[in-house]
């Protein structure tokens, strides 16, 4: 089973954590369950890595893979928020050890891609290597707030400088189709930026906030449209891109909507606009897990046969 496992998977189980604190307002239950599933994910990969490390290593050389994998480390500090009521300090452990990982993996691929830079070589995934660390921006309120804010400024001029270069790339060459769903990437900086922003800082600009949203939202909005022809896509790993960008969007105008009830600017819709973007992350999130198992299986009876 782990070597049948696809290392994209990782981003499916970032998906999941995530919604487990999405939907957290609704059933501590449920997110519990979310929490679950994204352990056990999380457990099989780092069990894939440790065994198979020879194979990580090659699959490293890919970029595509060398960009998706930071979502390994973003998960583990996502978890960590799950775990610290349980675990207290071991938790802890678990966040930064994540955080060591995620400048790992950034620093790597620093020096495998960008040193060596090739248009052809870029993917909207090229975010998750450097926007990826705001994760501990949204996760960093209950470990360390210094660390989150100082991800989050690097991940804004990361993602300004990277913005024009993704986009570049994505208009002047056709992606190659198991990539495509990759397009769905391109919703999550902003989202991320805009989450971080709302989570972790007591002191607001309003000019920012609105500007993050206004940007994330939009984005959001153009690939919820894409979104529809990428899902008749046959299934690719890369099927688990379509799962966080889509929560953190949700989450990210989920705190927007708090921040501005809060300071007597908010807009009675965009509660609605929440409970919409809330249903459409959690069922892709589902219907992803679930293609994801069929394809485990699939991959296990033939190879039986």
């Amino acid at each position: 089973m782990l070597k049948k496992l696809p290392y994209p998977i990782s981003g499916l189980m970032l998906g999941l954590a995530g919604a487990g604190n999405l939907i957290q307002s609704y059933s501590e239950n449920i997110r519990l369950i979310f929490g679950a599933v994204a352990t056990i994910i999380f457990v099989m990969v780092t069990l894939k890595t440790i065994t198979g490390f020879d194979n990580f290593k090659n699959e490293m050389n890919n970029p595509v893979i060398a960009s998706v994998m930071p979502t390994y480390s973003m998960t583990g500090m996502l978890l960590a928020g799950y775990y610290k009521p349980y675990i207290g300090n071991i938790a802890n452990a678990i966040w930064y050890l994540s955080v060591f990982i995620q400048i790992c993996f950034m620093i790597y691929f620093t020096f495998k891609f960008v040193f060596k830079f090739k248009l052809i070589e870029v993917f909207p995934s090229w975010f998750i290597a450097y926007i990826g660390i705001v994760i501990a921006t949204v996760s960093g309120k209950n470990f360390n707030p210094a660390i989150g804010k100082i991800a989050f400024y690097f991940g804004l001029v990361a993602y300004i400088i990277l913005l024009p270069v993704v986009f570049k790339r994505v208009t002047s060459m056709e992606l190659p189709e198991p990539t495509k769903p990759l397009l769905t990437i391109f919703a999550a900086p902003g989202s991320l930026l805009t989450a971080g922003y709302m989570s972790l800082f007591e002191e607001k600009n309003i000019y920012l906030a609105s500007a993050l949203v206004i940007i994330s939202q939009l984005i959001y909005l153009i690939i919820l449209v894409k979104l529809v022809e990428l899902l008749k896509l046959k299934f690719y790993p890369s099927y688990a891109g379509f799962t966080f960008p889509l929560v953190i969007s949700a989450i990210s105008i989920k705190l927007s909507n708090a921040y501005f009830m809060s300071i007597g600017k908010g807009v009675v819709a965009i509660k609605y606009l929440v409970l919409v973007e809330t249903i459409i992350a959690i069922c892709i999130v589902l219907y992803v897990l679930i293609r994801y198992i069929q394809f485990l299986i699939m991959r296990r009876k033939s190879h039986t046969i």
